[in-house]
């Protein structure tokens, strides 16, 4: 393999970014394959993959390059800013220089996950003409509902660390010289200390990051899902985009909805040769190039068909469309996901699957005997009784419940993917169902419906789907969160009138697992679930400006005529 290293690509606006360029030994053109990165070009996700070495034995030249103002790269950096179709446009004038070197042949490729996952999908909207096919790793397609936010509520844990994170390799280059080494002791100290510095009040502005980073003050200042957010959004040019991608998630990723929502809108909006030609491959893991070649996510083993080679699913993908090579890739079905439960994967001839019927299954007062909970309600089929009891408790943000497992991006050591949530079921709400006469397949989206009730002027719910063993081990499939301000809307606030029943519904994006015969289905609600996400104040007043916060007495009503449910995609096996 040949190496050049630190070689200039010019932007449209005279910026300077840095690549490194890997190639084949023997001379000659060859079909390249690019990653753009903000996390440094000679450690970046695909250095970690081993690619260059991987894609040059097999004839590929490889591109792996540092962002706008990151690392050696000239310019400013801001998240997603310059990488698709604004002024300037990064990854276009990248792919369209390599396309003229001597050592490529014209035909580019894209690789990368998360933040170079943000680098592909953004650049396909202006469809640079030399960029014949992308595989996308665990990315998003709205940076206000999965990178930032989730039902109006900020991913604290991931979006404030990664700010820090980021800054800390960069701070030489954000603040004059002289005061270089204090601002780095300081944030290496933080970094240290991120519980302290998550529970912080107030955030805004962020004591840490204003003056080195203010576009986190920026996320801060916009929680609504405003014009700041829509610029950015690539679900609204999914008609624009004519590129044939392979997209790949997992079901305890915290872009989860990204992978699903641009797959299922480039295949139903995008332009002909994109429509025709995306693929989808959802598995049961947590964020990273290192985790797709695992069994274990979390506490849970799901067996050896898990674990996925990245390589020999890009390998044929590329050698297709960028060698054109008749090797059946596309003769293939278009969906492969993995069932949880099952531990077995399936194809699909689309996302979401079109052969499932919704089940609404009910809370009720009746107990289960089965959680050592703040209730032990039931769940089932029936609908409730006129008169069933609602659940009330106590949600004090100074004590929230701590976060166990579920699909978020960790940095402190915290618990991602999958857990067993029997150590937090005595602080929550739960309701659960009799043992299961046979298995239930649950593939798609998922919803609660849920009628509450706060003392609070605002507030969270939090709503999460376990899959009980009969030994009662109680494990995590998929939760949502939902700040009450935005019941109606997360373009616009609407504070609660305290002691007012609200419907409300809570989105737990989506999933696959199967329930067998003999387990139970439960449904736990509570009000936090931290360092996940921030913890509301329960005040009302402008979100992270306010450094009280105030215990809420929330309410959960299960009757007739209010009849809280999650709302099931079943399919028949």
């Amino acid at each position: 393999m040949r190496e050049l290293r630190d070689v200039q690509v010019p932007m449209r606006d005279g910026t300077i970014l840095y690549a490194d360029v890997y190639l084949p030994e023997r001379d000659g053109s060859f079909p390249a394959l690019l990653e753009r990165t903000p996390y440094n070009k000679e450690t970046s996700s695909e250095i970690t993959l081993d690619s260059p070495r991987v894609y040059t034995d097999h004839g590929y030249a490889v591109v792996i390059q540092d962002v706008r103002g990151r690392f050696k790269s000239e310019g400013e950096f801001y998240p997603f800013r310059d990488d698709g179709w604004g002024p300037n446009r990064d990854g276009y004038d990248t792919v369209e220089w390599i396309a003229v070197q001597p050592w490529c042949n014209g035909k580019v490729g894209t690789i990368g996950g998360s933040y170079s996952g943000v680098t592909q999908y953004r650049m396909l909207p202006t469809r640079p003409p030399h960029l014949a096919a992308s595989f996308v790793r665990e990315s998003s397609s709205d940076y206000h509902r999965e990178w930032t936010y989730r039902g109006g509520a900020l991913e604290i844990g991931f979006a404030m660390h990664w700010a820090l994170r980021v800054a800390l390799t960069n701070v030489h280059r954000l603040v004059p010289e002289g005061q270089v080494a204090a601002v780095r002791a300081r944030l290496q100290a933080a970094d240290k200390e991120a519980h302290s510095w998550l529970r912080h009040r107030p955030q805004y502005p962020h004591p840490l990051l204003t003056g080195v980073y203010d576009w986190f003050n920026d996320w801060l200042s916009h929680p609504s899902e405003d014009a700041y957010w829509w610029d950015t959004t690539i679900a609204l040019h999914h008609h624009e985009i004519d590129t044939p991608v392979w997209h790949l998630g997992g079901w305890f990723d915290g872009f989860l909805r990204g992978t699903l929502v641009n797959y299922e809108g480039i295949t139903a909006r995008g332009m002909p040769n994109a429509r025709a030609n995306q693929k989808l491959i959802v598995g049961p893991w947590i964020h990273g190039p290192a985790n797709i070649d695992k069994r274990v996510v979390g506490e849970i083993d799901y067996g050896p068909a898990a674990a996925v080679d990245i390589h020999g699913l890009r390998l044929p993908w590329f050698d297709y469309w960028l060698k054109g090579e008749q090797n059946g890739v596309m003769d293939e079905p278009p969906v492969r996901i993995f069932t949880m439960g099952a531990d077995e994967w399936q194809t699909l001839p689309t996302w979401p699957p079109t052969d499932v019927h919704v089940e609404d299954w009910y809370f009720s007062s009746a107990t289960s005997g089965s959680s050592a909970s703040l209730n032990d309600g039931s769940l089932s089929r029936e609908l409730p009784p006129a008169a069933d009891s609602p659940d009330s408790y106590l949600y004090d943000p100074d004590a929230p419940i701590e976060t166990c497992g579920g699909g978020w991006l960790t940095y402190a050591g915290d618990k991602s993917g999958g857990y067993y949530q029997n150590p937090i079921e005595g602080r929550v709400l739960t309701y659960t169902s009799a043992p299961l006469s046979r298995d239930l397949e649950v593939t798609g989206w998922i919803t609660a419906r849920l009628f509450v009730m706060s003392s609070a002027l605002d507030t969270d719910f939090v709503v999460r789907l376990c899959d009980v063993s009969p030994d009662g081990r109680s494990r995590i499939v998929a939760d949502g969160i939902l700040r009450a301000r935005y019941r109606h809307s997360l373009e616009r606030e609407e504070l609660l009138t305290p002691n007012k029943v609200e419907e409300v519904e809570v989105e737990l994006w989506a999933t696959s697992n199967l329930f067998r015969a003999g387990h139970r289905l439960r449904v736990h609600v509570t009000s936090s679930c931290w360092p996940r996400w921030d913890a509301n104040p329960n005040t009302g007043g402008p979100l992270f400006r306010e450094a009280k916060a105030q215990v809420a007495l929330n309410t959960v009503f299960h009757d007739a005529f209010r009849p809280s449910a999650i709302r099931l995609p079943v399919r028949r096996r």
